[in-house]
C-alpha cells in the first residue's frame, strides 16, 4: 500500500517540477510575466505558475483514482475523488481568468467570492463531510441540510479568497500550502481518512517541487491560479476529513490578515518599500500580517530581508500546526 502511494506522490512531485521550466520558457515568450516588487531591480518573474501545480495534483490523483479501480478492485471512493477534481479545476479556471485579465484589471472583490461558489458545488452534490459538528459551549450539532448548502459554501469560498490575501512575497503562499495541508493530512491519516490524507499530500508533493522555482529569488510566480486551488482545497480536506476545527485553528493568520486588510478597506497593498542594501521597510502603516511581522522582526534585528518575513509567517504556521497536532 505505501508504495503504490509513494508512485502517486512521485508522479505528482515530477510532473510539476517538469512542467515548470517549459511554462517559463513559454510564458516568457508572450510576456506573461510581473514585476517583483521586492528586488531593486524590480525583475521580471513569469506568472501563473499555478497550472504547474494543478497539474501535478492532477494527474497524480488520476493516478491515484486509477489504481483504486484497476489495482484495490474497489469504487468506493471514486465519485469523492472525482468530486475533488471537479472542485479544483472550476476554482482553477476562476483563478486563471484572474490572473489571465491581469493584476488590478481582473476580477473585482464582490465577483471572486461569488464565482468560488462553483468549487463548492461538487462538494454539494455528493453530500461531502458529516453534518455533525462539535460547537463550544453546545457540545455536538447535526446542522443537517443547513451544513451541504450554507456551510460548505462558506467554508470553500472564505479558505479560497482567504488564501489568496497573504501573498506576494517569493514562496510564502506555497510554503505556507505545505505546511497546513501537511498538518490536515496527517490528522486526516491518524482518524482513519487515509483517502483524504493522500488527497492532501498529492498536492503537497506539487507544491514542494514548485518551491524549487518559487522560492527567494522567484524565477516563477503562483497566481491566483494557484491560491485559489490551494484555499479551496484546504477547505474540502477539511470537510471531507471531519476536520474542520483543525482548519479554522491553522487559519489563523488569514483571519488576522482579514482584519488588517480591513483596516486598510480593502485597498491598501501588503508590499513593502525596498531599501538600497535591498532590505524591506514599512511604508504608511500595517494593513497585512506581513508589514505586522516587518514591524516585530525590525524590533530584534537592525535589517528585514524578504526572506525574513517569509521564514517568520512559516515559523508562526509551524507552531500553530504543532499546537494542533497536540490536540488530536
Amino acid at each position: 500500500m505505501q508504495y503504490i502511494l509513494f508512485l502517486v506522490f512521485i508522479i505528482s512531485f515530477f510532473t510539476t517540477l517538469f512542467f515548470i521550466p517549459y511554462w517559463i520558457k513559454r510564458a516568457k515568450e508572450i510576456d506573461l510575466v510581473g514585476f517583483d516588487v521586492h528586488k531593486l531591480d524590480k525583475r521580471k518573474v513569469v506568472e501563473v505558475g499555478g497550472i504547474c501545480v494543478v497539474a501535478g495534483f492532477v494527474l497524480g490523483l488520476l493516478v491515484y483514482t486509477g489504481l483504486h479501480i484497476f489495482y484495490f478492485k474497489s469504487d468506493t471512493k471514486v465519485l469523492w475523488l472525482m468530486s475533488v477534481l471537479a472542485a479544483i479545476l472550476i476554482v482553477t479556471i476562476i483563478g486563471l481568468i484572474d490572473d489571465i485579465l491581469g493584476w488590478k484589471k481582473g476580477l473585482k472583490q464582490w465577483q471572486k467570492p461569488f464565482l468560488t461558489i462553483g468549487a463548492a458545488l461538487p462538494i454539494i452534490a455528493i453530500k461531502g463531510g458529516t453534518t455533525i459538528m462539535y460547537v463550544p459551549f453546545f457540545g455536538a450539532v447535526d446542522f443537517g441540510l443547513l451544513y451541504t448548502l450554507v456551510l460548505i459554501p462558506i467554508g470553500v469560498i472564505g479558505a479560497s479568497n482567504a488564501f489568496n490575501m497573504l501573498a506576494g512575497y517569493n514562496g510564502l503562499e506555497a510554503g505556507m500550502g505545505v505546511i497546513i495541508l501537511s498538518t490536515l493530512g496527517f490528522i486526516s491519516w491518524n482518524l482513519g481518512y487515509t483517502w483524504v490524507a493522500v488527497v492532501a499530500f498529492t498536492m503537497v508533493m506539487a507544491l514542494l517541487a514548485f518551491l524549487i522555482y518559487n522560492k527567494y529569488p522567484s524565477k516563477i510566480f503562483p497566481g491566483d491560479t494557484m491560491t485559489y486551488s490551494v484555499g479551496a482545497l484546504i477547505a474540502i480536506v477539511a470537510i471531507l476529513g471531519n476536520i474542520e476545527k483543525f482548519a479554522l485553528f491553522l487559519f489563523i493568520p488569514y483571519f488576522l490578515e482579514f482584519i488588517l486588510k480591513a483596516r486598510g478597506k480593502f485597498k491598501k497593498e501588503s508590499f513593502a518599500a525596498v531599501q538600497e542594501d535591498g532590505s524591506l521597510k514599512l511604508k504608511d502603516g500595517i494593513y497585512g500580517l506581513e508589514h505586522l511581522t516587518i514591524k516585530f522582526l525590525s524590533k530584534i534585528k537592525k535589517k528585514v530581508y524578504e526572506n525574513d518575513v517569509v521564514y517568520a509567517l512559516y515559523g508562526f504556521e509551524i507552531i500553530l500546526a504543532i499546537i494542533a497536532l497536540t490536540l488530536l
